[in-house]
């Protein structure tokens, strides 16, 4: 069974081989492939308001961040990334952790949730953003320099939480 968890420094070493993985395959984020352990941490650990883990018999299978979107006056609003192993994908570690997510970000006092750069050919992402509620709000045509299929559009989608 899947727990999910607020991370510690100390879990990074087990969050940075899933980081390293999603990154260098250049068709989900929009962080550079070759991004470095210590960005890496930057990003996933000291930007954020809070970082998680899914954790499954000792062994990270996932893990998420919730930040604010946008300060001040759309401080209301926040911003969540999510990676998953790819030797664990298709196990419900996404979803899970998405729900959680949701849950968290209400108790963290946001109002509403905004993905800013989903990758329209991350079709198993979009689905399941859609399957737990949110819309797609814009699509920002050849925005994602994908390294396979090349310039391919990014989707903004948006879920209000109350």
């Amino acid at each position: 069974m899947v727990t999910i968890r607020r991370a510690e420094d100390s879990d990074f070493g087990d969050i940075w081989p899933i980081l390293k993985e999603v990154f260098s395959r250049g068709d989900t984020y929009s962080f550079s492939p070759d991004t470095s352990e210590r960005e890496a941490f930057r990003i996933w650990m000291e930007t954020p308001l809070a970082t998680y883990v899914a954790v499954e018999d000792g062994r990270v299978m996932g893990t998420y961040f919730l930040k604010p979107n946008q300060p001040g006056l759309g401080a209301h609003v926040c911003n969540a990334g999510y990676a998953v192993g790819s030797a664990v994908r298709g196990r419900g570690i996404g979803r899970a952790m998405c729900e959680h997510s949701l849950s968290e970000a209400r108790a963290l006092g946001f109002k509403a949730m905004q993905f800013n750069f989903v990758v329209s050919t991350n079709k198993a992402a979009v689905e399941l953003w859609q399957k737990c509620g949110f819309a797609i709000a814009g699509r920002l045509p050849k925005a994602f320099a994908h390294k396979d299929q090349g310039l391919v559009d990014a989707l903004v989608m948006y879920r209000w939480l109350d």
